[in-house]
């Protein structure tokens, strides 16, 4: 494993709050330019936006369900490749095209009856402080904005679009039990279906 996630890892584990509120997760919700995305748009001549997803990042996002972490992403963004990837995982609450993240969540979390202490939200950007404070646990990536750092107290080793959403699985699954048994799963033919 990385050394610099050991390390990041060791200090939540010596924070038993912050180990507690982990251990109470059954939703995590990504923002995706600048987390699963490392934030830049490339457009074509007829003015398509290509995104680059990291295939990490799509283990973790199937792999947290079959643990009983909900996973839902709530992004200002909309596009043909967006929904492409997001149906590709399977991601069954997805808010694109979404000003009003705080909005987003709160229907969220009321839809799924859910406590927000029960949540995780990870982003990188201004907009994301809309929900971050109504979270049990905020992360961001190691380049997201300075104010968005402030309000998290897990701050990745990963920077946007490098694994975000993979790191973020690997912290919430090891504090419910062995990686090496969390990822049984992933190993099996049909996952990946």
């Amino acid at each position: 494993m990385d050394s610099i996630f050991l390390s990041a890892y060791q200090s939540i584990v010596n924070d038993q709050a912050l180990m507690a509120k982990l251990q109470a997760l059954t939703l995590v919700v990504f923002d995706v330019d600048g987390v699963l995305t490392d934030g830049r748009l490339l457009y074509t001549e007829e003015g398509e936006t290509i995104k680059c997803f990291n295939v990490k990042d799509g283990v973790a996002m199937k792999l947290l369900p079959k643990w009983g972490i909900q996973i839902a992403v709530i992004t200002a963004k909309d596009s043909a490749p967006l929904r492409q990837r997001m149906k590709a995982l399977n991601v069954e609450h997805f808010y694109p095209g979404c000003h009003n993240k705080a909005e987003a969540f709160d229907e969220l979390v009321s839809r799924l009856g859910i406590n927000p202490n029960e949540a995780a939200y990870v982003g990188d950007d201004v907009i994301d402080l809309q929900v971050m404070p109504k979270v049990g646990v905020a992360m961001c990536p190691s380049d997201a904005h300075i104010l968005v750092q402030r309000h998290c107290p897990i701050r990745l080793s990963k920077a946007a679009g490098d694994g975000v959403a993979r790191e973020v699985a690997d912290i919430v699954l090891a504090t419910r039990m062995p990686l090496e048994d969390a990822y049984e799963l992933a190993q099996k033919p049909e996952f990946e279906k």
